[in-house]
């Protein structure tokens, strides 16, 4: 561990004060990173502090004349940083490096300060502004660092309100160039040189890093001959036919056979060169081909990069843990070819690639491939030729994609869930018109027909079917994030309270609910309504997986309320759930669970698993639109006891000013639809338009109706000032709002009231106008005729 002084002071007698302070905190925070004990890590903290504390007194007791300062004694740092695995340093509030250990040495080649590291300038800034956070947090995190090509992640930790602790993960990769570089530099590098093999470490801007001894005194002339940070390229020439030759043996020198093996991912990789004789390369003799064979299997097996080599016939003959791990291989049985790791339709192109270049195609190739295990996820697969090494012939690259190809299905099925979301809200907002159109002539038809009537109960059926399809529609909106919420300031465990006699009622006498509810619950914001909608929905979800396990036992549904901290979800690292304090749901059933290939379809619409008629596959699409919208996030999983588990996370809201609604509101009805006045009508579906003319002539009203918005511009000039402008929001040629803002530059105080099949709250953010009304379709006569009377009595 190095320990590096502070500047010098104006006081020397206040050095050793702050000295014992910063050797107390720093010694706590390395035993807070590398043993991750807090009572230990306060210990030393204080000690270092309670001798600051000591020094200081004796100063001011004595105050007698220190000649010669005490050195800061960094040895139990020292000795806690050296078993950690990580690289380690720690920076002041001045931001001077005031100790690390020998990892960080070795790691950045030497002891630069945090953040300014020998790294891209881009990776300068995110280290400085993960600093900040850090400072302001408490703690930061920043992934995939590359350092000489290798990711590396960092931790920052403040310890006190003095120190960061810097905490560099991933360094094995770099251990492994080191490796490799020794290697080369040494015995084993001698040995392949015997083999006629000759090995060099190329920097990724060309510089040779390594070589053994036999490139030494084939480029340079003597085998102790310094090649390290000279340009690779300048010590080979080509001629007019290809062939590679050395530059100091001329164009009559042996041809050289070059091949290239990738190292690690990154464009500030290394690679490994290997050099071969064409000649040897030629005879191919055993005693060669099998020690040049053995000492490539031993380095390929360090190599991070997942390889394989292949022979002449197509059999594999070596992979190291890398590709064995990437083509996801039973060690117990591998493969004899590499045909057999692919599906079907994948084989006879792997193969012919195989063949070809086992029989000295001189470039490598690249493609794609489809493993039997995991047919949807296409990986890439190098191949090149690897003559003269013995019985190898082809060299396999692939490229362990595990955790990208998770991060792309994620994104995928993200992607594929906003499409599908945009195109149900677009058939669902087109749906909302017909509805309209369909509710309003029947109660344009109930108006001329009561009770009794033969054709009555055939209009209140006809209104009831359209009822439920306009559920449907407001279900699909759920989904796509466009329905119109009203929320407020609540607490979880009231809305499960209010429902909890429905759920009663739902589950039935066989199936026992546990409610659970948490201390310190933050509130949140959301629509109470919609919410309870959400507890419904999975909760009946929830009896049927118990009821088709059990039909006769039932089982239990468990729901749980809990405060979820900011510092829990840092713990919980998860790349989906932002930073903050969340107020958590959990319900969970003793049911079937839910299949591991039917877990991520499980949101998507028109998604079921139940028999034909009786789902409709819009029950968790709607609640994961419905959180989505209220700004919170819902994970599902298997429980480890059996049974499904939903977990939804709703952010605490902070706002000091507001209140907590206990109930919902409620809006008193009057019951006189009557008015007068004239009605600016604008309504680009004919069917709704019609409709809504004849409803507010019917109770009284002028209406003047118009297609579009520049229709209803030119009908405005052509007529005295209305009472009130009612329109629809997305029409063709001129939208509503464009429409409704020229309107107002001539009528300032016009009222509007908007109708439309999208939500409320996506609206008014591109509605920037005061005193507008809003809608929602599909609406009924009487709907729109109170909607009507309240904007005119606002007025």
């Amino acid at each position: 561990m190095a320990s590096l002084p502070a500047s010098p002071s104006a006081s020397r007698g206040f050095l050793p004060f702050a000295a014992a302070i910063l050797a107390g905190i720093a010694a706590g925070a390395l035993v807070l990173v590398t043993l991750n004990d807090r009572a230990v890590a306060i210990g030393f903290a204080a000690a270092g502090i309670l001798a600051a504390g000591l020094l200081f007194a004796a100063r001011r007791l004595f105050r007698t004349q220190v000649v010669e300062e005490a050195p800061v004694d960094w040895r139990v740092a020292h000795a806690l940083a050296a078993a950690s695995d990580d690289a380690l340093a720690v920076t002041d509030r001045a931001g001077r490096l005031v100790c690390a250990n020998a990892r960080f040495e070795a790691l950045f080649a030497g002891w630069p300060t945090p953040p300014n590291l020998p790294v891209s300038e881009d990776a300068v800034a995110a280290l400085g502004a993960a600093a900040r956070a850090a400072w302001r947090d408490g703690e930061a995190r920043l992934d995939d660092v590359e350092v000489f090509g290798a990711p590396v992640s960092t931790r920052i930790a403040r310890v006190g309100e003095e120190s960061l602790v810097w905490r560099f993960i991933g360094v094995q990769a770099l251990d492994v160039t080191a490796q490799v570089q020794a290697l080369i530099g040494g015995p084993t590098g001698d040995r392949l040189g015997t083999a006629g093999l000759m090995t060099v470490m190329v920097t990724p801007s060309g510089r040779v890093r390594a070589a053994n001894r036999v490139f030494r005194a084939r480029a340079m002339g003597s085998p102790d001959a310094p090649v390290e940070g000279r340009d690779f390229a300048r010590f080979l020439i080509t001629d007019s036919m290809g062939l590679v030759r050395f530059e100091r043996e001329g164009l009559d020198g042996t041809p050289l056979r070059v091949l290239q093996i990738p190292f690690l991912d990154g464009e500030e990789a290394p690679m490994l060169v290997a050099l071969l004789d064409e000649e040897n390369a030629a005879a191919a003799t055993p005693a060669i081909g099998a020690s040049a064979s053995a000492h490539v299997r031993s380095l390929i097996a360090l190599l991070p990069s997942a390889m394989a080599l292949v022979d002449r016939d197509g059999r594999f003959v070596h992979m190291n843990d890398a590709f064995v791990r990437a083509a996801r291989i039973n060690p117990a049985a591998p493969p004899l070819y590499p045909i057999d790791l692919v599906v079907r339709e994948d084989k006879a192109a792997l193969a012919d690639a195989v063949r070809r270049f086992a029989s000295g195609a001189p470039q490598s190739a690249e493609m794609t491939v489809r493993f039997t295990d995991i047919p949807d996820e296409p990986v890439a697969l190098s191949i090149a030729g690897a003559r003269g090494l013995g019985d190898a012939a082809v060299l396999l690259s692939l490229k362990d994609s595990g955790e990208e190809g998770k991060l792309k299905r994620q994104i995928a099925q993200a992607t594929k869930m906003q499409a599908v979301g945009q195109l149900a809200g677009g058939v669902a907002h087109d749906f909302n018109n017909i509805l309209t159109a369909i509710i309003g002539h029947c109660d344009l038809m109930a108006m001329r027909h009561s009770p009794g009537d033969s054709d009555y109960d055939d209009i209140q059926q006809i209104r009831a079917n359209s009822n439920r399809a306009a559920s449907l529609t407001r279900q699909l909106l759920a989904f796509s994030r466009q329905q119109t919420l009203r929320p407020q300031v609540l607490q979880l465990p009231d809305v499960i309270s209010e429902v909890s006699n429905l759920l009663k009622r739902l589950l039935g006498e066989t199936v026992r609910l546990e409610v659970k509810h948490g201390r310190n619950l933050g509130p949140v914001r959301a629509d109470p309504g919609q919410l309870e909608q959400v507890v419904v929905n999975l909760a009946v979800n929830a009896r049927d997986a118990m009821l088709s396990k059990n039909p006769h036992g039932g089982g239990t549904l468990t729901i749980e309320t809990m405060a979820v901290p900011a510092s829990e979800v840092r713990r919980m690292d998860d790349d989906v759930l932002p930073v903050g304090d969340y107020t958590a749901l959990r319900i969970a059933d003793t049911g079937t669970g839910i299949p591991p290939e039917i877990l991520p379809k499980i949101f998507e619409p028109f998604f079921t698993t139940k028999e034909v008629g009786k789902g409709t596959g819009l029950g968790l699409s709607t609640v994961y639109g419905i959180i989505k919208q209220s700004g919170g996030f819902i994970f599902a999983d298997n429980a480890r006891g059996g049974g499904a588990e939903f977990t939804i996370y709703l952010p605490v809201h902070t706002a000091p000013e507001a209140a907590v609604a206990k109930t919902p509101m409620t809006r008193e009805k009057q019951g006189d639809l009557w008015g007068s006045g004239t009605i600016l009508l604008v309504e680009d579906e004919d069917m709704v338009r019609a409709v809504a003319e004849r409803a507010l002539t019917r109770q009284g009203y002028t209406v003047v109706t118009a297609e579009n918005g520049e229709v209803a511009l030119e009908t405005l000039a052509e007529m005295d000032k209305p009472d009130l402008l009612i329109s629809d929001v997305v029409m063709p040629s001129m939208d509503g709002p464009t429409m409704a803002r020229q309107i107002r530059a001539r009528y300032p105080d016009l009222p509007i009231l908007f109708m439309s099949g999208y939500a409320e709250e996506q609206l008014r953010r591109s509605i920037d106008l005061a005193n507008v009304a809003f809608l929602p379709k599909p609406f009924s006569v009487q709907q729109l005729a109170e909607a009507t009377r309240d904007v005119l009595a606002a007025k």
